[in-house]
């Protein structure tokens, strides 16, 4: 399996969980709001209710006498109600049904019980059929064979003219009766199904989009990792290369020494040089690639120290002297009387500056100059390198940091470059909380400025 066909699957595989997991919790938010809508309205309609009986029990109570037919009674309270036994005939006046606290009789309807459980009145609307047997359960839902369905609230009626006997506590009243109050669940169903139209008919839309979003979002997520896949790739086959040249010409000055006739033994020492210097080429190589990747896992296990970048500025331009000598490159430095100090680690700091110093000068033509200067600017310490060298392209400069990169690989192979100085440098700087820039024109130098915070814990 191709590295291809290996994303691809795992971005399906992220996508797939990303859709799943967004999915079940959009789901499951969606079923919630639905049950906490649901049950608000449903609580909502059996307050009304009984809101309603409540009205209209606190206006009968007061009325109800305990001794008078309740037949008359009735007929003189509920001018819009039935009478039990009786034809069904009524057709109050507005004021008449206003007074009954209850005035959309499609909505609602009552029913009068008296103590006996016994049907005595009932509105002309109520479900049919429904049992003249009292059930005394203070909430139920009931059902017609329509498939329509009703909410039902019992309360106890009590008669306030009532003579106390003695002993009788003066606030407990017998009890006169019940009342019914049931409202029709019409409007609430109709509310519930629109609910459920609703739910379960954008359910599978938010599904797609979520899909649809899974992966393009996956492809995001992706991305750095397959980019970082690539640049792993590319620096293993950088540092084969890399090494393959070394190891090549080592092998063929070993094979040559091997194969020189004995009189030829004068020639030995000159081959083991060339072998001495690829060796040490090699073995630098490996100890840049051990630090490079020491730096990046952040495998230090010293502590950072406080650093003086006065000392160290100093000591490097004091040592790579005669390494722009020897290139005819005039080396100067800029150091400031006060002392600046940055916490980190002294030989990490010492090979960031040794590495920029030495990148320049390599880069400096003949009868050029290389200046190091140090100054505090911002709350952070300034290093500046700059030189009068060829410069870099600004095509190149986004690149000169990766490994192996050279702008110019002829001059660096002569030079003993391996293409790993301005990563190392751009590492340690990272390590210490740093950064570096970059400015350069072709063939008008560069300047390269590495940012440290002062005084900083690592």
């Amino acid at each position: 399996m191709n590295s291809q066909q290996l994303f691809r699957r795992s971005r399906l595989r992220l996508a797939a969980w990303y859709a799943l997991v967004m999915g079940g919790i959009l789901s499951l938010s969606g079923f919630g709001m639905a049950r906490v809508l649901v049950q608000a309205n449903w609580v909502a309609l059996e307050r009304e209710i009984e809101s309603s009986a409540g009205t209209l029990h606190d206006s009968l109570e007061p009325i109800l006498p305990p001794s008078q037919d309740p037949t008359a009674v009735l007929q003189q309270i509920f001018p819009d109600l039935c009478i039990a036994g009786q034809p069904c005939e009524s057709n109050p006046s507005l004021i008449q049904r206003h007074t009954l606290g209850i005035s959309d009789r499609n909505t609602y309807y009552i029913r009068v019980f008296d103590d006996q459980g016994n049907l005595l009145a009932y509105s002309p609307n109520q479900p049919q059929p429904l049992s003249t047997t009292l059930n005394p359960a203070s909430w139920q839902t009931l059902q017609t064979k329509d498939g329509d369905r009703y909410r039902q609230f019992t309360t106890i009626l009590h008669s306030a003219a009532h003579t106390h006997a003695p002993g009788e506590v003066p606030h407990e009243h017998p009890s006169w009766g019940y009342l019914q109050v049931g409202r029709t669940l019409a409007p609430f169903d109709a509310e519930l199904q629109r609910l459920r139209w609703i739910l379960f008919g954008s359910l599978p839309l938010a599904l797609g989009l979520i899909a649809i979003a899974s992966w393009g979002l996956s492809g995001l997520a992706m991305q750095p990792i397959y980019q970082s896949y690539q640049q792993q790739q590319q620096f293993t086959a950088n540092a084969a290369h890399e090494l393959r040249s070394p190891l090549a010409s080592l092998l063929a000055t070993v094979e040559a020494i091997l194969r020189l006739p004995p009189e030829q033994a004068a020639q030995v020492p000159i081959l083991l040089s060339t072998v001495e210097r690829q060796g040490r080429r090699l073995s630098q190589l490996v100890a840049d690639l051990l630090l490079l990747t020491s730096l990046e896992q952040d495998t230090t296990a010293k502590l950072p120290q406080p650093c003086c970048l006065n000392d160290i500025v100093a000591d490097l331009t004091e040592e790579l002297t005669e390494l722009a000598a020897t290139a005819d490159v005039h080396l100067s430095s800029q150091i400031p009387n006060n002392e600046i100090q940055v916490m980190g680690h002294e030989s990490q700091l010492y090979r960031l500056v040794s590495n920029l110093i030495a990148n320049a000068i390599q880069y400096t033509p003949p009868g050029g100059s290389v200046v190091v200067s140090l100054a505090v600017q911002d709350r952070s310490a300034t290093i500046t390198v700059k030189d009068t060298g060829i410069g870099i392209p600004a095509e190149e400069q986004s690149r000169i940091f990766e490994r192996f990169y050279r702008v110019n690989s002829d001059r660096s192979r002569k030079t003993g470059g391996t293409g790993l100085g301005l990563a190392i440098a751009q590492a340690i700087a990272h390590r210490h909380q740093g950064q570096i820039t970059v400015k350069s024109e072709a063939g008008n130098g560069s300047v390269f400025v590495t940012h440290l915070p002062l005084s900083i814990e690592l």
